[in-house]
């Protein structure tokens, strides 16, 4: 997920939409359908939060700042997992990073900017 999470972020305007999408690394690869998979972020000076979030399982979780504009989903042709943004505001600038664990192992995107003006 490391290279891949720096892919989607960028600067956008208020009402804007960004889809943000890692693809899973090959240690994760050969588990895929069985590893649980969340979008977090950060902003300068504000913890690391969980906005997303989608169990093997089938459960999903959702950040309630962010609840009917945020769509976490996944595409197990290609192994990746996504974030669709839609009527950004501008608290939701952060840094976004994508999130995978399986058989209690974590594992991190890089992370990428997103910025929304207003």
């Amino acid at each position: 997920l490391r290279s891949s999470c720096r892919r989607g972020g960028g600067l956008v305007q208020a009402g804007g939409s960004l889809r943000l999408s890692c693809k899973a690394s090959r240690m994760i690869l050969s588990t895929f359908w069985a590893t649980d998979f969340d979008w977090y972020r950060q902003a300068p000076g504000k913890q690391r939060d969980r906005v997303a979030g989608t169990s093997r399982d089938g459960s999903i979780y959702y950040e309630d700042s962010v609840k009917g504009r945020f769509t976490i989903s996944r595409d197990n042709n290609k192994k990746s997992v996504s974030l669709q943004m839609n009527s950004l505001k501008s608290e939701d600038s952060a840094v976004y990073y994508c999130h995978a664990r399986h058989a209690g192992i974590d594992s991190w995107g890089e992370g990428t900017l997103v910025t929304v003006s207003s």
